[in-house]
């Protein structure tokens, strides 16, 4: 986090001790970041042509945006098996 008061705000928040995972360097694909940018990058942006710096840069602020609005699809990804360990 990067406000200084947001630690103590989560710490306050939970309901039990924070779990920690510890994992292995290199795993994207135990990293929930990297599912929400396959998802912009392969099944958004992928299958549109790209003409310009500016037409990527919009397409990619509107598949995150689409994200946004789904959250059911985000919550989705946590359902793979790689994932499961946040959800546990």
């Amino acid at each position: 986090m990067h406000n200084p008061h947001g630690h103590e705000r989560v710490r306050r928040s939970a309901k039990s001790r924070p779990k920690l995972f510890f994992l292995p360097g290199c795993s994207p694909e135990l990293n929930p970041g990297e599912w929400v940018w396959k998802n912009a990058r392969h099944d958004r942006i992928g299958k549109s042509g790209v003409t310009s710096r500016q037409d990527l840069k919009s397409k990619a602020a509107g598949a995150l945006r689409r994200l946004r609005k789904r959250p059911g699809l985000v919550r989705a990804f946590f359902a793979d098996p790689p994932l499961r360990y946040i959800a546990s």
